[in-house]
């Protein structure tokens, strides 16, 4: 998996060096992009961290790179730096999905600020999507039966009645739902519960209907 990185997308040497050396003191990692066109070139959708994009650029602008960035589904939160007359431009951004602007001249705290807003934001992404990535391969390993006791137990039916429901035995119903909660790396309905609420709420479909 790719390093968290500050990539910093300003046709403008001098603030991109300025920019490297103040993240570099407050121990941001970070990479320097002279154009927007070299930026989208090189964007991979599995970069983690966050975009720090100057609005107006000689060629393609800050606005016309995140238009892109977005049609290709770039899920790194963006910070525009902006000067006075970009600012309806930059609100314009965030109601687009941008993470926050800061207008020129900006106070370097209050950027180091954001920019590390913006990282934990992606870290938290990225930890969620892994989480959902290992309870999905964890379904993987449940037998159809299996499923079927895990949706009634999520349903919050006492094993007699899913024992009824199923026309198996208490003690067989016990032992699937032991084997659930084993291959879920759970110990309680509760956990259960809470593990699989993410993607059941997204209605990913694994709650077959009896």
């Amino acid at each position: 998996m790719s390093t968290p990185l500050a990539h910093i997308v300003d046709d403008d040497e001098a603030i991109r060096d300025a920019l490297t050396w103040l993240f570099r003191t407050k121990e941001v990692a970070s990479a320097e992009w002279d154009s927007a066109e070299e930026f989208l070139a090189a964007w991979q959708p599995d970069w983690r961290g966050c975009i720090v994009l100057d609005i107006r650029m000689r060629e393609m602008s800050g606005l016309e790179c995140f238009d892109v960035l977005q049609e290709r589904g770039n899920t790194l939160p963006v910070i525009f730096l902006t000067g006075h007359g970009d600012v309806p431009m930059a609100v314009s951004a965030l109601k687009k999905g941008a993470f926050d602007f800061l207008e020129k001249p900006f106070e370097d705290n209050a950027l180091v600020d954001v920019v590390i807003r913006a990282l934990a934001q992606d870290a938290k992404r990225q930890a969620s999507q892994a989480t959902q990535a290992s309870v999905s391969n964890h379904l993987a390993l449940l037998t159809p039966r299996e499923q079927e006791v895990m949706n009634l137990v999520l349903a919050g039916k006492f094993n007699k009645v899913i024992a009824d429901e199923l026309n198996i035995s208490m003690r067989t119903v016990e032992v699937h739902r032991a084997r659930v909660f084993e291959k879920m790396g759970v110990r309680s309905a509760v956990e259960l519960a809470q593990l699989l609420a993410p993607s059941r709420d997204k209605g990913s479909g694994s709650s077959g209907e009896h």
